[in-house]
């Protein structure tokens, strides 16, 4: 073979390896390329989840959401999730957001979803009768009502004329658990002040006395009850469990509530007869004979 020919040859060949070496840059390159993410990672119910329960891990699952029809505040782990309160109810098949968790904007009621068969009213509370005002949609609380002694008069009648006399000194106060179980729709709180430019951020919850409206489902009879103690007593609402409203053996919540707690009611004689609270006695006094 010629040199010439070899030579030709030689370059040929580094040419060849020179090119593959290139194919191998150029292919390794373009697959290092990141990807453009075009699904994420969303929890969503498999299950309806009725408002005020608790997200169980049967009742959710994650699937990948093109990033386009995907709500903007989904969750993307079921840890983030289960255990937490559902503040909306969710439907099956749609996402768990915060909203979800949350109810929305805290304080705010944009509309009421109320139950068939039951009326929406609001009470106003705050943060010594409404729980600190903390009370949430989705919770569950009772009604405790006060009347003072004022509202239960003892009189006596002059058999004569008719005429009458009210009885000093009697307590005549009284307090019932009248309604249990009920559901909070919604709540209304004023807006949060604003802080002075440069003050340090509140901590935690501070008395305050404020106020807010809970906005509750009672029945018709219900309805008339609250409002009663609306004019003349004084209501305040306790906070329940939500697992008290839930069927251990079906995971829903009871269709009628759960069982009422009986409770005697309270007026100062119960206190005295049942609890031993001590009522004051009749102290006399002796005064020693005046001389004449």
């Amino acid at each position: 073979m010629k040199r010439s020919n070899r030579l030709v040859l030689l370059v040929g060949v580094f040419l060849a390896i020179v090119a593959f070496v290139a194919i191998i840059f150029v292919v390794g390159r373009k697959d290092d390329t990141p990807q453009a993410v075009t699904d994420l990672p969303t929890v969503i119910a498999t299950a309806d989840i009725p408002l005020g329960t608790e997200i169980r891990a049967d009742q959710v699952t994650v699937e990948d959401i093109p990033i386009t029809g995907r709500d903007t505040d989904a969750f993307g782990s079921v840890t983030q999730v289960v255990g937490k309160i559902a503040r909306q109810k969710v439907t099956t098949g749609a996402a768990i957001t915060a909203k979800t968790l949350s109810g929305g904007t805290e304080g705010q009621v944009l509309q009421i979803d109320c139950p068939p068969t039951k009326r929406c009213m609001s009470v106003q509370v705050d943060q010594v009768t409404g729980v600190g005002t903390v009370i949430k949609t989705g919770d569950y609380v009772d009604m405790i009502v006060g009347f003072q002694a004022e509202k239960f008069p003892v009189i006596t009648i002059n058999p004569v004329d008719d005429s009458f006399t009210v009885v000093a000194g009697i307590n005549g106060t009284s307090v019932k658990l009248l309604i249990q179980g009920l559901q909070v729709q919604g709540t209304l709180l004023p807006p949060a002040p604003q802080q002075a430019e440069g003050a340090a951020p509140d901590e935690g919850t501070a008395l305050t006395g404020q106020q807010q409206i809970v906005i509750v489902n009672p029945d018709a009879q219900q309805a008339e009850i609250i409002k009663f103690a609306q004019l003349d007593g004084s209501i305040s609402l306790a906070l329940r469990s939500p697992q008290d409203f839930i069927d251990p053996l079906t995971n829903l919540p009871y269709p009628n509530g759960p069982v009422p707690t009986e409770t005697t009611g309270i007026i100062l004689k119960i206190l005295v007869d049942t609890y031993g609270v001590l009522p004051p006695e009749m102290v006399e006094t002796i005064l020693p004979a005046q001389g004449g």
